[in-house]
């Protein structure tokens, strides 16, 4: 039986078991890359982001009270490093094209290759980043919308609004783009 995250995270923190952090990075480093991607829009800064958020909770400096599941908390960390992170940044960003170009560290990244994926996610990089934010976190990371809006400090509803609001938006852009809207 495989232990749950919440199992694994009170085992390192009471046991010191860093066999249980290691299956923690290994479950959520991908899917945390990720939605910190969709904020930040740099891969190296998001696995160094993902990194810090799992230092941050393996160190204690936040700690992990239960309140929601341990992989909300964890992506909660990781919005709130990457929105400071956001606020420092400076310099110019690099388009899409050129980082997915540069870049392959996250396997899932494989998949943007094709013409159609390519295409799904240029146009989830144009939209608001809370639209992005939220259709990452319900589409990609499969949370629910309590789960996501607890990471967003959004309520349930105005988690649905945000949904609704981000798929006309992306449905939209795809339309301007010239893509097949029933192949999404």
């Amino acid at each position: 039986m495989t232990e749950t995250d919440e199992a694994l995270y009170e085992s390192f923190i009471k046991e010191g078991r860093e066999d249980a952090l290691r299956t923690l990075l290994e479950r959520h480093r991908e899917g945390l890359t990720l939605f910190i991607y969709a904020i930040v829009g740099d891969m190296e800064d998001a696995e160094d982001l993902m990194l810090d958020a799992f230092a941050a909770a393996a160190s204690g400096t936040t700690r992990f009270l239960g309140r929601s599941s341990f992989k909300t908390w964890l992506f909660s960390i990781g919005r709130n490093l990457a929105a400071g992170h956001m606020r420092k940044r400076r310099g110019p960003h690099l388009p899409l094209d050129e980082e997915l170009a540069g870049s392959t560290a996250v396997p899932e990244l494989e998949m943007l290759k094709s013409e159609e994926k390519r295409q799904l996610q240029q146009a989830l990089s144009s939209l608001k980043p809370e639209y992005r934010q939220a259709l990452t976190l319900i589409y990609f990371e499969d949370m629910s919308y309590e789960e996501a809006g607890t990471v967003m400090k959004q309520n349930r509803r105005q988690m649905y609004h945000l949904i609704e609001r981000g798929k006309a938006s992306l449905r939209e852009t795809l339309e301007r783009m010239g893509a097949d809207l029933a192949r999404y």
